[in-house]
C-alpha cells in the first residue's frame, strides 16, 4: 500500500488483538484449537471438516470474553494487510467460503431447520435491524447487542464475514447470492441487504474499532411518574412517655381493615383499626408492654381510690 512499515505495524489493531488473545490462556487455547481444526486438510478434494470447524468457532466465541473476541473481529484498519488479517479471523477458506455460493433464501431455510441457528438469526434481526428513530440507527442505540448477535452467528451455515480486504469500506455478508431466486428475488435481496447495507451493523463495527462506542449503552426503560406511597400516621405516644431512643423504645404498628375483621361499615371510605404496642426496654432482659387503651401507670392509683370510695359510700347507705 506504500505505507511506512513501522507506522503500519504500530497501527495494526488486528495484530494487537491477536497478541492480546495469546496472553490469555483460555483465549489462546480455544483460538489454537479452531485454527488447527479449520486448517486440517482431510483429502485433496476436502480441504477441511467444515462441521468440526464451525463447532470449534462457536466454542471460541461463546466461551472467550468479548473483550478478546470483539477486538479480533471488529478491529479498525488503515491498510489492506490489517483488513486481510481481520477477514481471516474465522479462517474463511473452511468456515465461510465454498465452491459455489448458494441462494440466500435456501441458506436461510437450512438455518431455520436448526433451532440454535434459527434463534441466532432471529437475534440478529432483532438487535441489528435499522432503526431510523435513533441516533446510531440501532435499536435503543445499543451497539453491543448488535455486535453480540453478529458474533453469535459465526459457526453456522449463515456465518457472516467481510467480503473483501478493504480497510475502510466495511461490507459483511453470508456466503450466498440471490441468483436463481425467481419470483422471490425481491425478498432475497431484502434479506441480503440486512447484512450488506445495514447502517446499524456498519456503525456498530466502526464505532467499536474506533473506540467511540464506550458511551453507547442501552437506554434505560422509561418509567412513568408515580405518586409517593401513602404513609400511615403513627398514633401518638402517651403523654407521659417520650419517643426518645435513650429508653430503647420501639413502636410496632399493625393495621387491619375493618372488612378483614368481618365487620360491616356504613362509611364508603375504608376504615382501619390500628393496634400499637409500645415496647420499652427499661430493665435489661425485661419487656413491659403497655396496651394502647391503658392510661399512664401513675393514673391507676387514683382510679382505684375512686372505685373504693364508691363502694364505701354504698356500704354506708
Amino acid at each position: 500500500t506504500g505505507a511506512d512499515p513501522v507506522v503500519s505495524a504500530k497501527s495494526n489493531h488486528c495484530l494487537d488483538a491477536a497478541k492480546a488473545c495469546n496472553l490469555n490462556d483460555n483465549c489462546k487455547k480455544l483460538r489454537s484449537s479452531y485454527i488447527s481444526i479449520c486448517n486440517r486438510e482431510i483429502s485433496p478434494t476436502e480441504r477441511c471438516n467444515r462441521r468440526k470447524c464451525h463447532k470449534a468457532l462457536r466454542q471460541f466465541f461463546d466461551r472467550v470474553p468479548s473483550e478478546y473476541t470483539y477486538r479480533m473481529l471488529f478491529c479498525s484498519c488503515q491498510d489492506q494487510a490489517c483488513a486481510e488479517r481481520r477477514r481471516q479471523t474465522i479462517l474463511p477458506s473452511c468456515s465461510y467460503e465454498d465452491k459455489e455460493k448458494p441462494n440466500c433464501l435456501d441458506l436461510r431455510g437450512v438455518c431455520r431447520t436448526d433451532h440454535l441457528c434459527r434463534s441466532r438469526l432471529a437475534d440478529f434481526h432483532a438487535n441489528c435491524r435499522a432503526s431510523y428513530q435513533t441516533v446510531t440507527s440501532c435499536p435503543a442505540d445499543n451497539y453491543q447487542a448488535c455486535l453480540g448477535s453478529y458474533a453469535g452467528m459465526i459457526g453456522f451455515d449463515m456465518t457472516p464475514n467481510y467480503v473483501d480486504s478493504s480497510p475502510t469500506g466495511i461490507v459483511v455478508s453470508p456466503w450466498c447470492s440471490c441468483r436463481g431466486s425467481g419470483n422471490m428475488e425481491e425478498e432475497c435481496e431484502k434479506f441480503l441487504r440486512d447484512f450488506t447495507e445495514n447502517p446499524c451493523l456498519r456503525n456498530a463495527i466502526q464505532a467499536f474499532g474506533n473506540g467511540t462506542d464506550v458511551n453507547m449503552s442501552p437506554k434505560g426503560p422509561s418509567f412513568q411518574a408515580t405518586q409517593a406511597p401513602r404513609v400511615e400516621k403513627t398514633p401518638s405516644l402517651p403523654d407521659d412517655l417520650s419517643d426518645s431512643t435513650s429508653l430503647g423504645t420501639s413502636v410496632i404498628t399493625t393495621c387491619t381493615s375493618v372488612q378483614e375483621q368481618g365487620l360491616k361499615v356504613n362509611s364508603s371510605k375504608e376504615l382501619s383499626m390500628c393496634f400499637t404496642e409500645l415496647t420499652t426496654n427499661i430493665i435489661p432482659g425485661s419487656n413491659k408492654v403497655i396496651k394502647p387503651n391503658s392510661g399512664p401507670s401513675r393514673a391507676r392509683p387514683s382510679a382505684a381510690l375512686t372505685v373504693l370510695s364508691v363502694l364505701m359510700l354504698k356500704l354506708a347507705l
